[in-house]
């Protein structure tokens, strides 16, 4: 019996040896010796020699200044790698791609061919009509229901708006417990519904949207405000003012522009949508640096064209810029953009 038990020990040892040290240490060495990039991250560093991200993870880019990677349905958390595992016939994949689309896409034909579609949809959405009837934010809720709740939890100044409103509107809150007997005690996004239409019809051709203000002591403060105009309304109404404009043509829009990658971190953008992006890019360089705009998307699209790669060098597949690395020669070539 001793003799198998110290057997099975030796065993043991040697496989603790092996697979635990031996094994690792020679990984290890073979990648610190061969690829040493790669085993150690694939970092890129920025303009003073500090690492600024991998060059395999996609993370978010909010200046106009830098090109932006593909959304992320795992909010561009490495930890958290994931896709949206949405199917084509998901009404929050609809939602979610027609929000993308409000402030990027543009007129196909037409005397606005080329411009954005964008502030069209602010001065559609200040008349407060939809399909020929008012109350538009109302109207918004009842046919976005789940996407008008999830407004609600979006943020905590969002809930605090609603609580204050239940606060000043004690009937509609009391109508809501009446109607709705299992919910004595209603929470922000139950009263959602109950909110967006008391909002619409208070406040016609606005929408409830986070506002930056500056305190006495220097701070900044976020508020929720009523708004006629901004991004929200851009991405949150570009679906009813399509059904609206229904026999208007858009633009094409690049597909990896408004769909996640099976890990949500994918950080290349298809060639095609960095194109897509030029105009905005090259805008907000030429007004940093006062320089012509003409001249400064020439040299922007010099800079793609030596990024660019495909796979088994461009045998296969588009072609593909790294977001990042992109963005880091924009740096180096512009310099740093205004805070």
């Amino acid at each position: 019996m001793a003799r198998y038990i110290s057997k099975s020990l030796w065993l043991m040892t040697f496989a603790v040896i092996i697979c635990c040290i031996i094994y690792p240490l020679a990984l290890w060495a073979v990648g610190q010796t061969l690829f040493p990039f790669e085993a150690n991250g694939s970092m890129l560093m920025g303009p003073d020699g500090k690492p600024v991200g991998s060059r395999m993870i996609a993370q978010p880019f909010t200046k106009d200044e830098y090109f932006q990677p593909r959304p992320s349905a795992a909010s561009y958390d490495g930890s958290a790698s994931s896709s949206s595992a949405l199917a084509a016939s998901n009404y929050m994949l609809r939602n979610r791609v027609a929000q993308q689309l409000g402030p990027i896409v543009k007129y196909k034909t037409g005397p606005k061919a080329g411009q954005l579609v964008a502030p069209d949809i602010e001065a559609w959405f200040q008349h407060d009509s939809f399909g020929g009837q008012p109350h538009i934010v109302a109207q918004w809720a009842d046919a976005h229901n789940a996407v008008a709740q999830a407004w609600v939890a979006a943020d905590p100044t969002h809930d605090k708006y609603i609580q204050d409103w239940g606060k000043t509107h004690t009937k509609e809150v009391q109508q809501f417990i009446k109607d709705n007997p299992g919910t004595p005690e209603p929470k922000s996004a139950d009263l959602a519904m109950v909110f967006f239409e008391s909002f619409s019809k208070e406040n016609p051709g606005r929408f409830p949207s986070a506002v930056q203000h500056q305190t006495k002591d220097g701070k900044t403060e976020t508020v929720i405000e009523p708004v006629k105009d901004g991004s929200d309304i851009q991405s949150n109404f570009f679906d009813m003012w399509r059904q609206d404009h229904a026999d208007v043509e858009l633009q094409d829009v690049p597909g990896d522009m408004v769909t996640t990658s099976g890990s949500g971190l994918d950080p290349n953008i298809s060639l095609e949508n960095a194109e897509y992006q030029l105009d905005r890019v090259s805008a907000a360089w030429a007004k940093d640096t006062k320089k012509d705009q003409g001249q400064v998307r020439t040299e922007i699209e010099q800079i793609l064209q030596a990024d660019v790669s495909a796979p088994f060098y461009g045998l296969v597949g588009e072609k593909m810029v790294n977001v990042l690395e992109v963005n880091l020669e924009l740096r180096k070539h512009f310099g740093a953009p205004p805070a």
